[in-house]
């Protein structure tokens, strides 16, 4: 019987689905930044697979669903910088810089540090592609010869901390400019940093998409630039 429950798609959809929403109201009722969602989300589903010994597999069968949609939900982004396209035009020569210098200053600092403690080159490709969202770094880990299951939990820990950090650093360095505000967190953060970005106003949203699809572009292109 457990099986045949566990074992579905239906399972794992709701299992995800449920975890999140309790994640979302416990952010809003405390409105603490350390309470994202998506980390109670996994501090819930993590667990409960372990207690109840439901293999990954079973609960995988949803999860892969709900991964379908990770693509299009990345592409509705669109929508907002169709709204901001004058804005972005205005300020295209920054839009610009912030996402090579946010993509190089990425890709520099996993290098050194993965240099200095002496990591192996398939552990650095795997850390590479952190900063961009998780298709294409899964694109870029495996063609660097890294190890994607490595990369896509860096890319989850990376957007995590972003979309915790980042109003916190805006707010601590006394960041005004929406602009800037939207350029940091879809750089830094790729698409969980964007959601972020969309709930603190249209314009940062709209910039923090610009510097996701940028971000991932030029990573791709720094990351064989640096690693070949």
């Amino acid at each position: 019987m457990k099986e045949v429950i566990c074992s579905s798609p239906f399972f794992g959809i709701t299992v995800s689905i449920a975890a999140y929403s309790i994640g979302v109201w416990i952010s809003r009722k405390t409105k603490i930044a350390l309470f994202n969602p998506l980390l109670i989300s996994y501090l819930i589903i993590i667990p409960a697979l372990l207690i109840f010994n439901i293999p990954l597999e079973w609960y995988d069968k949803g999860g892969d669903v709900i991964d379908m949609f990770l693509s299009p939900a990345t592409a509705v982004l669109a929508i907002t910088i169709y709204r901001q396209r004058k804005l972005i035009k205005e300020h295209l020569a920054a839009v610009i810089a912030g996402t090579v210098a946010g993509s190089a200053c990425s890709l520099l600092t996993v290098l050194a540090l993965c240099r200095l403690f002496s990591l192996s080159s398939a552990v650095t490709a795997s850390l590479l592609p952190k900063s961009i969202t998780t298709p294409l770094a899964i694109a870029v880990s495996g063609s660097l010869g890294g190890i994607q299951a490595l990369t896509v939990l860096a890319v989850i820990l990376t957007g995590i901390t972003g979309s915790i950090a980042g109003p916190l650093l805006i707010r601590l360095f006394r960041i005004k400019n929406e602009v800037t505000q939207g350029l940091a967190m879809g750089a830094a953060s790729h698409a969980v940093g964007t959601g972020r970005a969309v709930e603190m106003g249209e314009v940062q949203g709209a910039l923090s998409s610009v510097a996701l699809v940028m971000s991932g572009i030029i990573t791709v292109i720094l990351s064989l630039i640096f690693f070949s």
